[in-house]
């Protein structure tokens, strides 16, 4: 299930994008500036490149790459 990012708190909106940028880090990303990288990812949530997707199963929330998630 997709969830629009508008519909988040804006403290749960932070917490999923650090979730997601600690999964994606690298040596790179941890010599950049964190706010920087976050904006990108805002950008790419308003863009509808990224999507906040919920899990029933695992009762989580997480930022995914919209075209690596499988629509029925």
């Amino acid at each position: 299930m997709l969830i629009p990012y508008q519909e988040l708190s804006t403290e749960a909106l932070r917490g999923l994008i650090s979730q997601f940028l600690l999964a994606e880090a690298s040596d790179d990303l941890a010599q950049v500036d964190c706010d920087h990288h976050a904006a990108q990812v805002m950008a790419a949530l308003k863009r509808g490149e990224l999507v906040i997707s919920y899990s029933e199963e695992n009762e989580s929330a997480a930022i995914r790459y919209r075209d690596t998630l499988a629509f029925s």
